[in-house]
């Protein structure tokens, strides 16, 4: 039995220093790695309270809709319909809370209208894309488009 530890030192050394960098590692985790997480799927339930603690920086679209009336009915007449006026506009619940002190400005149209419809294989075919450096011609999409409704 002696000689099995003597001739066996070459494998016991790489097995101890597993087993250190395993103990290493889990002492890591836990000390990193919140004791919620994974108690309902992959995040941390503790984390709700933390977000419930933020001030809300959306405030809906129908919040929109009750002063701009017709900016609403122009997008649910068109292709817009079902995107969120603060997906383009951004999150504006004070702006909705107090409008005299916080106006927002208006989105760049030129970016704005290329985050969702320059073209890439990724999308769906059936889903309007350009290529806007050949597309435009230079020229501002709200040239030719209504951002709203945004029929030629």
């Amino acid at each position: 039995m002696r000689g099995f530890f003597r001739d066996s030192g070459h494998l016991i050394r790489p097995a101890v220093v597993l087993l250190a960098g395993l103990g290493v590692f889990f002492a890591v985790r836990g000390a990193i790695i919140p004791k919620d997480f994974g108690k309902y799927g992959h995040y941390r339930p503790g984390a709700l309270a933390m977000i419930r603690e933020r001030p809300i920086s959306y405030a809906g679209q129908d919040t929109c809709v009750l002063c701009h009336e017709d900016e609403g009915k122009t997008r649910a007449a068109g292709k817009h319909a079902h995107v969120a006026c603060e997906a383009c506009h951004g999150p504006l619940a004070q702006h909705a809370n107090d409008p005299a002190s916080n106006i927002p400005k208006l989105p760049e149209v030129a970016t704005l209208c290329r985050r969702c419809h320059e073209k890439d294989a990724a999308k769906p075919q059936g889903f309007p894309q350009v290529v806007t450096a050949e597309h435009s011609g230079g020229m501002s999409c709200k040239d030719c488009h209504q951002p709203h409704n945004p029929h030629l």
